[in-house]
């Protein structure tokens, strides 16, 4: 179920809005033509719960929330 993927992947990002904006840009990249859009946001929603060695994410968050702050600021 891709509530599972969801909380998966927040393991490594911890902030639920980097999160949607990763799993957002990471699917439009992804994305093949004739594939279903869900199909391709699990795919990357399991990408982001596999990931290892994120460990230095959770001990910065600040860095992440900084991050996050300059990434709206641009948008």
């Amino acid at each position: 179920m891709r509530s599972d993927l969801i909380y998966a992947a927040l393991g490594p990002v911890q902030n639920r809005y980097t999160l949607c904006q990763l799993a957002s840009k990471a699917t439009r990249k992804f994305h093949r033509p004739n594939t279903r859009i869900q199909e391709t946001m699990n795919e990357v929603l399991a990408r982001f719960g596999r990931v290892e060695g994120a460990d230095h994410l959770m001990s910065r968050p600040a860095r992440s929330e900084k991050f996050a702050e300059a990434h709206r600021k641009a948008a």
